[in-house]
């Protein structure tokens, strides 16, 4: 059985180190800024991927491990991983993954991390259980978990089902956070893909509280005709 000081050993030979300056720019790890203090070592996400192949039936143990590194690119192998496992386990495997995922929320730390494990673990966990557990994510006091709640929800957009994520993106309708806004933005333009007259209506009555970066990613695929009128606060 893998370990996790093998993957962390494989993903440090890959690594590229001119990359550092780059990635902890673009993830904001300035002092003050949403991703303070994390770690990169310089690999993109398709290198982590393709050394996550190799691991997949790596114990969740030793993924938990990973998950806890102060280095970026191990926590998203680890969260890869996982989302490679869920994809092909049984319930009881499911249940397990889930659990994990959920106990180390304080790592899943930035977008991107949460963008690429939210919806395949938590969405695919909860689609056929009850969804109580992702409302409580939403109001939660930790930034990242009000994001899986949000994005979990795409794992349901893509089937039809948009109930959840309206009713979440009204729970984080005046969120001061960007990120949230964003990702609530982001969400409700895939609603949109999918029945566009249901997100007008949605918006019909929102758009002049909704924060102007949550209703831009909604309105994206609209008309300019239709942007321009969403954008205006007052008829």
């Amino acid at each position: 059985m893998h370990t996790a000081q093998e993957i962390e050993k494989a993903l440090r030979a890959a690594a590229n180190p001119e990359k550092i300056k780059t990635l902890s720019g673009f993830f904001k790890t300035g002092k003050g800024e949403y991703g303070e203090n994390d770690i990169f070592i310089g690999l993109p996400v398709p290198s982590i991927r393709a050394i996550v192949k190799q691991y997949r039936d790596t114990p969740l143990t030793e993924l938990s491990t990973l998950l806890q590194s102060p280095v970026h690119e191990l926590r998203m192998a680890a969260l890869l991983c996982m989302v490679e496992q869920f994809k092909s386990a049984d319930d009881t495997r499911r249940t397990a993954i889930y659990n994990t995922y959920l106990a180390h929320t304080t790592y899943i730390n930035n977008w991107d991390l949460v963008d690429l494990s939210a919806a395949q673990i938590v969405g695919g966990y909860l689609e056929h259980r009850d969804h109580a557990p992702l409302y409580q994510l939403a109001q939660s006091s930790l930034l990242w978990e009000q994001r899986i709640a949000i994005v979990a929800t795409w794992q349901w957009i893509r089937r039809g089902q948009l109930d959840d994520t309206l009713a979440i993106a009204d729970l984080l309708l005046h969120h001061k956070h960007d990120l949230i806004r964003k990702a609530t933005g982001w969400m409700l333009r895939e609603v949109g893909k999918k029945d566009k007259a249901r997100l007008c209506r949605f918006l019909d009555s929102r758009y002049r509280q909704m924060p102007r970066t949550m209703l831009r990613y909604a309105i994206e695929r609209f008309s300019p005709e239709e942007r321009k009128h969403y954008m205006q606060k007052e008829k």
